[in-house]
């Protein structure tokens, strides 16, 4: 075979099973914010509050804004959707991958197409982004359909990384080279494993767990102030193979989905998309590295 016809050895490398994954019609309505119990909370600073949450249709809040500063608490943004039945929800939130396609079904904006941003825990959200004429059409109960495409996605020569929660063809966007030592990816910043709480112990093939921004002096000194949702971090010796905790020798990549919260032991939200227990993934700084700019749904100044 002569040069000129050799697969490139970085395409090679970073082949994937692609071809045979398997997509599937998952749905959900767009649900509406909820209150549990009551609106007042207790901040981690012992202050109460009352301020908008979860849900709903989010008009002014998008990929690429930051996630600080919010008059709000665990914000997520675009449109929060949501199956009424609990076992097809349970679904909804473990196929739907990070970059699938969403085509709205009902209502005034039938037809309209977006991304799934994320999936979030607890309240067992799928996050979901439209343009802003597409979000002034939609309303509460909208049904949104989801072709989910990318669980089960593997990376052929490198077996101990174990991918999850990502479009492949998303996945083929990212900024990922092969090295000697794994693969180099572009992540916004690097997050240690002491600042992640709540979620930790959970699978991590659907929903999030958080990065604690209580410390705000350790987040300057780790240049996390300024995460924006949809931006790619590193979590350093974070194991997500089975479920969230720490292994030292681990590291893993994930999605900013939701922003900061006041509650103990929370703050922006990270649904995860690679995880390696050897250690295989290098990360290197690039602060434009956000799904936004890989989808092209940033806004436009």
């Amino acid at each position: 075979m002569s040069n000129a016809t050799k697969q490139p050895t970085s395409l090679l490398d970073l082949t994937t099973n692609k071809d045979k994954l398997v997509m599937q019609s998952v749905i959900g309505v767009v649900h509406s914010p909820t209150v549990r119990g009551t609106s007042l909370k207790v901040s981690f600073e012992g202050v109460p509050f009352t301020l908008p949450s979860v849900g709903g249709i989010c008009y002014n809040v998008s990929i690429g804004d930051s996630v600080y500063g919010l008059a709000g608490d665990h914000i997520e943004p675009g449109v929060s959707i949501q199956n009424p039945l609990a076992e097809e929800n349970l679904a909804l939130n473990f196929l739907s991958c990070i970059g699938n396609v969403a085509v709205v079904m009902s209502g005034e904006a039938k037809g309209d197409k977006g991304y799934v941003t994320g999936t979030h825990g607890g309240i067992e959200h799928t996050l979901v982004w439209f343009n802003l004429d597409t979000l002034d059409k939609l309303c509460i109960g909208d049904k949104i359909q989801i072709r989910s495409y990318g669980q089960g996605l593997q990376l052929k020569n490198y077996e101990d990384i174990k991918i999850m929660n990502i479009d492949p063809n998303l996945f083929e966007k990212l900024s990922i080279n092969p090295s000697e030592q794994g693969i180099v990816v572009a992540v916004t910043a690097i997050v240690p494993a002491y600042l992640m709480g709540s979620g930790i112990g959970s699978q991590a093939q659907s929903g999030d767990y958080d990065i604690m921004t209580a410390d705000k002096q350790k987040l300057a000194e780790l240049d996390l102030q300024d995460l924006k949702f949809g931006d790619i971090v590193y979590l350093q010796d974070c194991d997500n193979y089975y479920g969230r905790g720490y292994l030292g020798s681990a590291c893993s990549i994930g999605v900013i989905v939701h922003s900061d919260c006041l509650l103990s032991g929370h703050g922006p939200g990270v649904t995860t998309i690679m995880t390696c227990r050897t250690n295989k993934i290098i990360p290197i700084i690039d602060k434009t590295a956000n799904i936004g700019k890989y989808l092209d749904i940033l806004k436009k100044v």
